[in-house]
């Protein structure tokens, strides 16, 4: 059995602990939160206190599920236990400096640290990923998404669920923009360029939640973010996929539609063919949680590669930093 400690009972660590309890062969043994009372109500051993928690459960892996001030802490704490295998949420740490910090520190201790960057696991991205290994729709020439998340309105935007967003300097690019940054990697690789133009429409928050995002190639191609939270699209969970995404290419185009939903057009043709319907999956956003987790799990058995290392994740910060920079000064960076 792998043992897992969790630290963190916010709204997003429920996805994570239903998917550790789904997946084989794993055991969660603890979970710490600022209160015992809340780290309770996960359904597992609380605690208060991380090196509490690491001394007398002993576990294989660390699932840090909170914000980025606690971050570079508490993989200090992991390292200090000997842990070798450490999840940690994203945004990843306050900044790149700490990213760099704590990457260093777990090579020193020879460990490894994945980023909980779960978009690219998400069931429609792979099956997008395929099509474009396969070359279902020729040489890709652009893919565009439209974030609409629909939950960005009026003065209590996000208090619901994630009220630190109306605090966050940042917030469509740095909190949830990321998540393209790292998806659009995975679907194209690296870009030579990134513009962002960001705004922010409701008064109340203090960070942007409007914008385009463009990742530029340099064989031409172009990935585009056009993102506002304040905006809605057709989806009954609209926290399915956030939005509707459009790959295009000489032999044809892939559709996303908001409730997972992916379709294929041949160039020139009016047809549309459905190539992976509409499921009801547990978890979050397809399962991703899950599908990221049992990931790092594989990797631990038998040896799979990983993906998400932070040393990988390094250059998805340079492009969010990359991305802000261009906003400032109103041009578009080289990368």
């Amino acid at each position: 059995m792998i043992k897992v400690a969790c630290t963190g009972a916010g709204y997003f660590s429920r996805f994570h602990y239903d998917a550790w309890s789904r997946i084989d062969d794993v055991t969660i043994v603890g979970a710490m939160s600022r209160s015992k009372e809340s780290a309770a109500e996960t359904g597992y051993t609380p605690f208060d206190d991380l090196a509490e928690m690491l001394s007398s459960t002993k576990p294989d892996l660390l699932d840090i599920i909170t914000p980025p001030p606690t971050h570079l802490d508490f993989i200090k704490t992991a390292l200090a236990h000997g842990i070798k295998t450490i999840i940690c949420q994203k945004p990843f740490c306050n900044n790149i400096d700490e990213a760099a910090e704590a990457i260093a520190l777990a090579e020193q201790h020879g460990a490894r640290i994945v980023v909980h960057e779960n978009f690219r696991f998400q069931p429609w991205y792979r099956v997008i990923k395929k099509a474009l290994n396969e070359g279902r729709i020729g040489d890709l020439h652009q893919i565009t998404f439209r974030m609409r998340t629909g939950d960005g309105q009026g003065p209590r935007a996000y208090l619901d669920r994630q009220p630190y967003f109306q605090e966050m300097p940042r917030l469509l690019i740095h909190e949830t923009g990321v998540h393209w940054i790292d998806t659009f990697r995975f679907l194209m690789g690296d870009p030579v360029g990134i513009y962002a133009d960001l705004r922010k429409m409701n008064p109340v928050i203090a960070g942007e939640d409007a914008g385009y995002m463009i990742m530029d190639y340099a064989d031409g191609k172009r990935a585009i973010l056009d993102g506002n939270r304040n905006l809605d699209h057709c989806a009954e969970n609209h926290r399915t996929t956030l939005g509707e995404c459009i790959v295009e290419g000489t032999k044809g185009t892939l559709f996303l539609k908001g409730d997972g939903v992916v379709s294929f057009r041949e160039f020139g043709s009016t047809d549309i063919e459905t190539i992976m319907p509409k499921q009801d999956r547990p978890g979050f956003g397809g399962d991703c949680v899950f599908a990221l987790q049992s990931h790092v799990v594989d990797a631990i058995k038998n040896g799979a590669a990983l993906e998400n290392t932070a040393q990988d994740y390094m250059r998805v910060l340079e492009l969010e930093a990359a991305a802000y920079k261009s906003d400032d000064e109103k041009r578009r960076i080289e990368v």
